[in-house]
């Protein structure tokens, strides 16, 4: 696991090099995607960069994390909603090309039908992951098993408080959802991490420095070979290793990696 400390205003900036390094490497590239507010910044730089003609997404394929089970797509709470409006409808990646979970259709099999498009895609190259203040990723909430793949999960009462803000208060919020699991997101070839704030401090920690652990489903990444953290400076405040990981930075750096 690389540990990569920022400035705020850099991070967004430094994630699209790492997106956009991809691309250029493969353009064909199938890419993991997250929503929720971490991401919007990383998406805002990724559509001012192929604006700017410095990136094209016309060969590359989406999989997004998750999805809402009772929302359509026109829902403006609905993920795939969030990612059109974000993302998909500012850049060139073609609409068949791009792959949110299916909150209205039967959940069982929509959730094997998504696993298996992943695959037969070729598995996602490089995933893009928030993380949640009880160290969820995607919507894989504490217990959840180290080996699931795409399922249903039951949000917990943390991860809808949260998200309540999204809701009007005469409004459904879904307590359900379909997610990638945390296998699934293991087989990705490159995995990067994205937070930042100090409410954000714990989960983080318990991610890069905790024990491998169920109740910590972001530290299932301490497994994989590709695996970067990039976060602000906030986020990384209860890092016991921070200065370690400045200086293994450092050492990156002069070697122009």
């Amino acid at each position: 696991m690389r540990v990569v400390i920022a400035p705020s205003d850099q991070i967004a900036s430094k994630a699209a090099d790492i997106v956009c390094q991809q691309l250029q490497r493969k353009p064909d590239s199938v890419l993991g995607l997250a929503t929720g507010s971490t991401p919007v910044a990383l998406y805002r730089e990724l559509i001012s960069r192929y604006q700017q003609q410095q990136v094209s997404f016309a060969r590359a394929a989406s999989f997004n994390l998750d999805e809402y089970i009772g929302l359509s797509s026109e829902h403006p709470q609905s993920y795939r909603y969030f990612m059109q409006q974000q993302l998909f409808d500012h850049i060139d990646i073609a609409p068949e090309q791009t792959h949110v979970p299916d909150g209205m259709s039967e959940p069982l099999s929509s959730c094997q039908a998504y696993e298996q498009a992943i695959g037969a895609a070729g598995g996602i190259d490089l995933q893009i992951l928030g993380i949640g203040h009880n160290g969820h990723i995607g919507f894989n909430e504490p217990g959840s098993s180290l080996s699931s793949h795409t399922r249903i999960k039951t949000l917990t009462p943390t991860t809808l408080e949260a998200n309540r803000r999204f809701f009007r208060d005469d409004e459904f919020q879904p307590c359900l959802a379909i997610t990638m699991g945390i296998a699934t997101i293991l087989q990705s070839r490159q995995v990067l991490l994205l937070a930042s704030g100090e409410a954000k401090a714990e989960a983080v920690q318990r991610t890069v420095e905790g024990p491998l652990s169920a109740f910590t489903p972001a530290s299932s990444l301490q497994m994989h070979e590709h695996a970067i953290v990039l976060i602000d400076e906030a986020a990384a405040s209860q890092l016991q290793l921070r200065d370690y990981y400045l200086w293994c930075e450092q050492q990156h750096s002069q070697l122009g990696m």
